[in-house]
């Protein structure tokens, strides 16, 4: 029933593809701290200070990666980061922009990882923030869309682990950085 559902999470997304890229040109205000600047990539707002690769998968899909921030939920509409694991699943990590907290990394970021081999496999997807104090946040099972949404409240400056097993082989075991910082 996960996956059903899941599934229709991502066609409705797609479908508000042309709403999201009209209303994506610039970060939404926020009263409550520091701003994420923003840059434009085929209409998905993605935050200047991703990573190098996010870039190139955002545009590649755009498609795909409002379906990611439509798996977040209102308001994730800010890529703080993507990463391509080969043809096994693709990583995003999502923001709203607004802080939780006085500091311009406490921003709620949410992780999804998606399954790009159209098959069900043993995955999930962690978060962790930049406290030792938080604990992280996971989803591990087996699924044949993605694993996640994960949200951390302060998840900024934090990593998405992202972990996939075909078969006896273990194919995706990377951390993504969310955003950059010192």
């Amino acid at each position: 029933m996960k996956n059903a559902s899941r599934l229709g999470c991502c066609c409705a997304a797609l479908l508000a593809l042309v709403t999201f890229a009209s209303t994506a040109s610039a970060a939404e205000p926020s009263d409550d701290g520091p701003r994420i600047e923003v840059v434009d990539v085929a209409g998905v707002q993605v935050a200047r200070q991703a990573s190098a690769g996010t870039r190139p998968i955002i545009a590649s899909a755009p498609a795909v990666a409002v379906a990611a921030a439509g798996v977040c939920g209102a308001g994730y509409t800010i890529s703080t980061g993507a990463a391509r694991y080969g043809r096994y699943g693709t990583a995003y990590t999502w923001t709203n922009g607004r802080t939780t907290g006085g500091r311009y990394y406490d921003k709620p970021i949410c992780a999804v990882f998606f399954n790009d081999t159209g098959a069900a496999h043993s995955m999930g997807v962690r978060l962790k923030d930049n406290y030792t104090a938080t604990p992280d946040v996971e989803d591990f099972g087996t699924y044949s869309s993605y694993a996640g949404p994960v949200y951390q409240n302060k998840g900024y400056c934090g990593r998405a682990y992202s972990y996939m097993k075909v078969g006896n082989a273990v194919v995706v075991d990377n951390y993504l950085a969310v955003g950059t910082c010192n």
